[in-house]
């Protein structure tokens, strides 16, 4: 199945056969469930894998593929039902034992009961989508004021996400970490766990890596929250795979009956997802097991291979998730095109990279910024964070500004590696301005190497008969002179400051740049996007073109009286008309893409001049979209 967005993607090319389903929006394609039982049907199809996304927690999609005599490669369609609804599984699980977070999980959807609710509940809390999942669809409440707020931005975004516009509230759990554990069952009543992933590395209540075993839990506290686990999936007559998310943290200090000898922690269950998960390949590689055969075999009305005790654990597995995103500017989402993407240069039998995309490729608006998964397994932690830096390393994906310099220096960084970061590290860091989330400078060896690639490679602006002048190069608004003298044979000679550098442009193909430094050559992994010179050093990549002499036009990046699209996307509020007065960091209009809603805020007072993008309109990234009177 394919939508317009994905005709050209690697999905339908490897597969046997195809079917257009819709165009780009989500609504019109991938969630019209008519729509895919009737690509199943002209196909000949027999079952349906819901995969991770879209409809695979949908109660009316599997109930629709059961009527439509296809197997459903999942649980019951009631059983979706029950767990889907947050608030729902929250009292069957309460009501099971399994131990929950306190919270307000009921019909009454007014503000009023809500305000009431969060006084009772006490601040901080999360306001939370009752369906779906993916972190879609939460807000985070620290005082009164931002209550309203986030109940009307959960809910917009909730209703986009899931077409559920129903919320619950949640106490926050201070300095928890994200552990979950992966359960089985089949038709015979038997169900097992197979161990435990810690997902604590997150961004905006989303993950981004993931391992197992969690570095957190000790065997006995696997045992304990795997036996909750399984008796919650048996509480509800579970099928096939599955996940129990809990949220450990240290023990209350009330717990006086705690035995010394237990863990220290307490863990709340948070909610069940009814699908495979997207990090399930880290459970794979430390189990050896096929999660996917396993569903498979389930459907097909198979017991579970393998009891309880012969479930074992080997080694250590990493997942880190390549977004096309910029965590130098709050995580915005990009889109744009793939100049460069080779992960065969670092798969191997200890990396797995599972991805969506292909050189040539666009990254749309239309779907969720992740692109590729980079798993490593190891012997031990240190082994598997080792191997998962140099995959990073080897395959750079150049042309649409992602994470993935930024994934291997978090997975550098000393919280990481000591065990201590929590499901908030990472938004607190970003608040505090910490330095691994700004933009680290260009290797110096890149400059040089990027001026000789900028005067001898395709772009080239200026006559070879030309043999001395000054040359700019401009990288992440830094600029740096050089000047440059031709000699014979190739050879440049570049000067900046006080030093000189004898450079040579020995190679700019197929990816790689080599430039010969004073008798030394050096490789880059690069490419030319436009006049842009797209390079990958060092597990770093950096973009470098010649600066331009010529002055910044009104209306461009910088120009403070204009309000430009943060991404490529659709205009989903506008909250001032012309006339309007607004005040500097006042938010006044939102654009959604990557099922993410992103308010662009006036950057100083003025009076609203133009309102160029309305409600509904799709946007550009960097497009105009509302023009300031600037006082």
């Amino acid at each position: 199945m394919k939508s317009d967005a994905d005709a050209r993607a690697p999905h339908v090319d490897l597969a046997d056969e195809a079917v257009r389903i819709g165009p780009p929006p989500a609504v019109e394609s991938y969630l019209r469930i008519p729509g895919i039982l009737d690509a199943a049907k002209r196909t000949g199809a027999d079952a349906i894998h819901p995969g991770y996304g879209f409809l695979s927690e949908s109660a009316t999609f599997a109930k629709g593929c059961v009527d439509a005599q296809l197997a459903w490669i999942g649980p019951p369609a009631e059983v979706i039902l029950a767990m889907g609804n947050k608030a729902g599984a929250k009292q069957r699980m309460a009501a099971a034992g399994v131990p929950t977070v306190p919270g307000y999980l009921g019909d009454d959807q007014t503000p009023e009961r809500f305000e009431a609710e969060a006084e009772r509940l006490g601040l901080p809390l999360l306001v939370k989508a009752v369906a779906g999942g993916g972190g879609r669809g939460i807000r985070l409440v620290r005082t009164t004021s931002e209550l309203s707020a986030a109940i009307l931005g959960a809910r917009r975004e909730a209703e986009s996400a899931f077409g559920d516009g129903r919320l619950m509230l949640e106490r926050l759990i201070e300095n928890g970490r994200h552990v979950e554990m992966q359960i089985f069952a089949d038709n015979h009543g038997n169900a097992i766990f197979l161990g435990e992933r810690d997902c604590s590395v997150q961004r905006r209540r989303q993950k981004i890596i993931e391992e197992a075993p969690s570095p957190l839990v000790s065997p006995s506290l696997r045992q304990r929250m795997g036996r909750a686990a399984v008796t919650a999936a048996l509480a509800v007559g579970y099928r096939g795979a599955g996940t129990i998310e809990f949220m450990a943290a240290p023990a209350r200090a009330t717990a006086s009956t705690r035995a010394a000898s237990e863990d220290p922690l307490e863990y709340f269950f948070l909610e069940m997802n009814t699908r495979l998960q997207v990090e399930h390949p880290v459970t794979e590689l430390v189990t050896g097991l096929d999660l996917v055969e396993w569903q498979l075999r389930i459907a097909a009305g198979e017991p579970l291979p393998l009891r309880q005790g012969e479930v074992q654990l080997a080694g250590h597995a990493i997942e880190a998730r390549l977004y096309a995103e910029d965590p130098y500017r709050g995580f915005v989402p990009q889109t744009g095109a793939i100049a460069y993407w080779r992960p065969e240069r670092a798969r191997g039998a200890a990396v797995r990279i599972d991805d969506g995309i292909r050189e040539g490729g666009e990254v749309s608006p239309f779907y969720d910024a992740m692109v590729a998964k980079f798993i490593a397994h190891g012997r031990s932690r240190e082994d598997a964070i080792r191997r998962l830096r140099l995959a990073l390393e080897r395959a750079p994906l150049l042309g649409v500004v992602n994470n993935g310099s930024f994934l291997r220096d978090l997975l550098a960084h000393a919280a990481f590696r000591g065990n201590a970061m929590t499901t908030d590290s990472l938004d607190r860091w970003l608040e505090a301005g910490d330095a691994l989330l700004k933009p680290a400078e260009a290797p110096l060896e890149a400059w040089w190497m990027a001026a000789a690639a900028l005067v001898g490679g395709v772009s080239g602006l200026r006559s070879r008969s030309v043999e001395a002048f000054d040359l700019r190069v401009e990288h992440g608004g830094e600029q740096r002179s050089f000047r440059v003298e031709r000699r014979g044979d190739g050879v440049l000679l570049l000067q900046q400051f006080d030093y000189q550098a004898r450079a040579r442009l020995v190679a700019l193909e197929e990816g790689d740049l080599c430039v010969e430094l004073d008798g030394v050559r050096r490789h880059a992994v690069a490419c030319w996007v436009a006049s842009e010179l797209h390079l990958a050093i060092h597990g770093r990549v950096c973009v470098f073109r010649e600066a331009c002499a010529w002055p910044l036009e009104a209306g461009g990046r910088g120009d403070p009286s204009w309000l430009l699209a943060p991404v490529a996307g659709v205009v989903a509020r506008v909250l001032v008309v012309p006339g309007a007065r607004v005040v500097a960091g006042q938010n006044l209009i939102s654009v959604e893409a990557m099922k993410m809603e992103m308010w662009v805020a006036a950057a100083a007072n003025g009076t609203v001049k133009t309102v160029s993008a309305p409600v509904g309109t799709q946007v550009q990234a960097e497009a105009p979209l509302i023009q300031l009177e600037l006082e």
